[in-house]
């Protein structure tokens, strides 16, 4: 009998609880400096985000390599790390440029990444009863993606204040979920003991 596909994503997703603590404490860390200094906040937000679109592109120029040695697909990921790198270029070229367009590219990653988390929480439903951090991280980004649309020219120091307080939100249901799943990893094997 073959073991069922939402037991066995369970059983991986918490062999690594500590994943989504990691980021989620670095999500609480970035927000709480954004709030203590907006200017130098959306400043280190431009040229982080050029650093992250860099390293994520080159990660993907070689994992593309690597996918390519193994005789599998490997153009979009050439592609996506293609791109990454030159918008990490770009970000360090116009500085003030991409903190305008960053602003919509942060609010269109949220929407989308809300969307991806309420789709991973309907999936988890059906092996852990009672989950709803991950869903509500979802309405969260979704929300703040809207808002970030619909309002602007609200200033980039308000914008880095929201950001750094969805950051810390954000933060806190992540530690929240992965302690959740570090206790699914460390006890029985009961999945839905998580309720």
């Amino acid at each position: 009998m073959s073991p069922d596909p939402a037991t066995e994503l369970v059983d991986q997703l918490a062999a690594r609880w500590w994943a989504p603590v990691i980021r989620g404490v670095a999500a609480i860390l970035f927000g709480a400096l954004a709030i203590a200094m907006p200017r130098a906040g959306l400043a280190a937000l431009v040229i982080l985000w050029g650093a992250y679109a860099i390293v994520d592109g080159v990660f993907n120029v070689v994992l593309s390599a690597q996918r390519g040695a193994a005789g599998l697909r490997w153009g979009w990921f050439l592609f996506e790390g293609l791109v990454s790198i030159a918008a990490g270029i770009l970000t360090f070229v116009w500085p003030q440029m991409t903190a305008f367009v960053l602003l919509y590219l942060i609010a269109a990653w949220a929407i989308v990444t809300g969307i991806a988390e309420i789709a991973g929480a309907v999936a988890l439903r059906r092996a852990i009863s009672g989950e709803w951090l991950l869903a509500l991280s979802g309405v969260l980004s979704i929300a703040f993606g809207v808002l970030l649309f619909a309002r602007p020219g609200a200033g980039a120091l308000a914008v880095v204040w929201i950001i750094g307080a969805y950051a810390i939100a954000f933060g806190a249901l992540l530690v929240g979920l992965g302690l959740r799943l570090q206790r699914v990893h460390a006890g029985p094997h009961d999945v839905h003991a998580m309720a």
